[in-house]
């Protein structure tokens, strides 16, 4: 049974000071101690009391974006389930391991390390409530179908076609999940990535916050705005409830 899933902020190791400073400003989180072999790793802490960590950010030697790591009950039985629905169990340890998905999109498969409240939304300087709480991944026509299977056979959640947008669909969430995964299918052939988004009350003074810490308006769009963060890389305010 998967029981939490993790956001990942993926961004270039030069970044990683820029992006720490813009992504804990933006969420209202604290960073933790830098972890790993190159000080690589560290999470966003939410204010004591607000709910558990779901949010964590590497600095990666190469490209950046966003990944999940997914956290099961039993781990042998989901790195199993990777391999019957078409990805690679690429490296792993007894509690850890990195997969790719049948298209070649990265993601870890753990154990479950015990978190069960997603955190509270952050309320900006103008009381106005957002929370990181998607990744979605842009998955190119040809590779949709094998993607969503896998997914769905790995996690073990039904996938649920949106009702307002064609191109887009979600796993259905386990009880208590902190971060929904969203799938969007592109209008091109690429390799499958992913970016951010974060849920927003109200995405238009959302916006404002987060230009005001560095990020930069992109354009838009039918029920989000495109933003860059300060490191250079795409996320989107959600108009939705960010405690949805």
């Amino acid at each position: 049974m998967i029981r939490w899933i993790w956001a990942f902020v993926d961004r270039p190791e030069a970044d990683f000071e820029d992006s720490a400073r813009f992504w804990t400003a933006a969420t209202g989180t604290t960073l933790s101690a830098r972890r790993g072999e190159r000080g690589e790793f560290a999470t966003l802490l939410p204010p004591e009391g607000a709910g558990d960590a779901c949010v964590k950010l590497q600095g990666v030697l190469s490209g950046g974006g966003a990944h999940l790591d997914l956290e099961f009950d039993d781990f042998e039985e989901a790195l199993a389930r990777v391999v019957d629905f078409g990805g690679k169990v690429m490296a792993r340890d007894d509690v850890w391991a990195y997969v790719t998905s049948p298209s070649g999109y990265g993601l870890c498969v753990t154990t479950w390390n015990g978190g069960t409240r997603p955190p509270q939304p952050y309320v900006g300087p103008d009381g106005s409530r957002s929370r990181l709480n998607q990744v979605c991944i842009d998955i190119a026509p040809s590779a949709l179908e094998a993607e969503v299977a896998f997914w769905s056979g790995v996690s073990g959640l039904d996938v649920v076609p949106s009702s307002r947008f064609e191109e887009f669909s979600w796993l259905r969430p386990p009880a208590g999940s902190p971060v929904t995964v969203l799938f969007q299918r592109l209008g091109e052939e690429r390799p499958t990535s992913a970016h951010l988004d974060v849920g927003c009350a109200d995405a238009d003074a959302t916006r404002v916050w987060h230009e005001a810490l560095g990020a930069e308006f992109v354009a838009k769009r039918a029920h989000w705005l495109v933003m860059r963060d300060p490191a250079g890389w795409e996320y989107c305010l959600i108009r939705e409830d960010p405690e949805g």
